[in-house]
């Protein structure tokens, strides 16, 4: 009895059932962060190609060759998995988002902990949940799987002095390799880690050789999922498509005349920015941040993950779920709960996140999505299930072609690469030539919208709206995400 009250009270004792106790906190708020769009088809437009390139995979099509996008072979597998592992539905995707979840929120407590305690590293990781969700990654954004791989990578090669550091180091630079092949942009991040892991390998004495052969190994590292994924397609005879969407069609692509950095977002990134300024001010006039090697490390892999957002020609509004971990990291001081000032201050973060979210207007806006989404299935199914007509989603949700159980009429399902004006040299195909060899198919339903969330492809979209005119009906319209949805059925042969 008293061996064992002796062990209960053992620092080592405590500190385990507190970690414990803040990864359930965690797990229970990525999950409850997460919960308005769980069952949601539609949540965003990005992740409906992935879960039908997932699950299409499952059925033997090749990414790439089969069905086209842009991203890495390994986003698409993870979809595969989660299809496999959960159904066809997005519940299983989601799911797999709200585990990556989680796992991104211990690894901002893992790095918060030592600068702030306990406490402030769950508070830590609430907030990096709630951006997450505030800034677009809250069903199956890319964000939401390379961000914790990324943060691995930090928590590697925060401690260079470390005996082992160069084998640390090593697993981190194959997790960025990994987080390569979710998306590419991730890579501004690697080189800085990798960087830096080899600046803390020459401070413990590495001399060039060494250096060079430590440098050496990192690059293959990194470079190995995608030279496997390479391989992979060389052996199968697909490596010029594999090549050509993985490397070559980025830059075919045309960048938005908005620029990287668009007005419009200013005021919707501005918290991001605030909140960082605020915590490196808190950092300077407040209360130093101890360890200061940790949050100088955080500090300049913000700057890494700002280039990995600003690196496309085109940065949408949801690339910036990429600057949360770094935003919430960097706001620790403001927040440190072991004075009561920081606690304070700690609940007024985090209340000001979750208004941030608009979780009420999210449940609103997903329940009407999810609504409409169905009515226009049911509307379409008789048509589309009828002889071996598909069909075509011009402009829309991707995700009626799983819930109609329609064919594809193209390996361009994603209605953005035969809409969108900046695709038009990047296909590898002439965009209007496919649109006109859907059109000659005579799809038994087409989707439009009234509101293009892209500057549009001029041929492509006279080419819809003659075919429109001429051969079909206007069955229904259904308002979702402020824009109009319209299901044509086809009238004439």
């Amino acid at each position: 009895m008293n061996s064992t009250a002796t062990i209960a009270r053992h620092p080592l004792a405590a500190a385990v059932r507190s970690e414990a106790a803040a990864l359930a906190v965690i797990a229970l708020c990525a999950l409850a962060t997460r919960a308005v769009w769980f069952g949601d088809s539609a949540a965003s437009p990005d992740e409906q190609l992935y879960s039908l390139i997932g699950n299409a995979m499952l059925e033997g099509s090749l990414p790439f060759v089969d069905l086209w996008d842009r991203k890495p072979i390994g986003l698409f597998a993870l979809f595969a998995v989660a299809h496999w592992l959960g159904g066809p539905d997005p519940i299983a995707y989601q799911l797999l988002a709200a585990f990556f979840a989680m796992l991104g929120g211990w690894l901002v407590f893992a790095l918060a902990r030592p600068l702030g305690g306990t406490a402030t590293g769950v508070v830590a990781a609430l907030v990096y949940l709630l951006l997450t969700a505030a800034y677009g990654s809250y069903a199956g954004q890319s964000e939401i799987f390379h961000v914790p791989l990324v943060l691995a990578m930090v928590l590697l090669v925060r401690d260079g002095e470390r005996p082992d550091a160069l084998r640390r180091a090593a697993w981190a630079m194959l997790l960025g390799g990994l987080a390569l092949q979710v998306k590419y942009s991730v890579l501004p991040q690697c080189l800085f880690l990798g960087c830096y892991a080899l600046l803390h390998l020459q401070r413990e004495g590495f001399g060039p050789g060494r250096l060079a052969g430590a440098a050496a190994l990192f690059g293959t590292l990194g470079l190995l999922p995608t030279a496997a994924a390479l391989g992979l397609y060389a052996a199968m005879g697909a490596l010029e498509p594999f090549v050509f969407a993985n490397f070559v069609s980025f830059f075919d692509r045309l960048p938005s005349g908005a620029g990287r950095l668009p007005l419009r977002h200013l005021p919707l990134v501005a918290p991001l920015f605030l909140l960082a300024a605020a915590g490196l001010w808190a950092a300077w006039r407040v209360q130093r941040p101890t360890p200061a090697r940790h949050y100088r490390l955080i500090a300049c892999w913000a700057l890494s993950a700002l280039a990995t957002v600003l690196l496309p020609g085109t940065v949408y509004l949801y690339y910036y779920a990429a600057l949360a971990p770094a935003a919430a990291l960097l706001a620790l001081p403001l927040y440190d709960c072991r004075v009561a000032r920081g606690r304070w201050m700690a609940l007024a973060i985090v209340a000001a996140c979750a208004l941030l979210v608009d979780y009420p207007g999210r449940h609103s806006q997903s329940q009407q999505r999810r609504e409409a989404l169905a009515q226009l299935a049911a509307a379409a199914i008789p048509a589309v299930r009828t002889g071996d007509r598909c069909l075509f989603v011009y402009d829309g949700p991707t995700s009626l072609y799983r819930l109609t159980g329609s064919c594809l009429p193209s390996r361009f399902a994603y209605p953005d690469h035969l809409n969108n004006a900046l695709e038009t040299p990047a296909l590898g195909v002439d965009q209007a030539a496919e649109v006109a060899r859907i059109l000659r198919t005579g799809p038994a339903a087409i989707v439009t919208a009234d509101s293009p969330l892209t500057p549009q492809a001029p041929r492509s979209t006279e080419l819809v709206s003659d075919a429109l005119a001429s051969r079909y009906k206007l069955e229904m319209q259904r308002e979702m995400d402020e824009r109009t949805i319209s299901l044509w059925l086809r009238t004439a042969p």
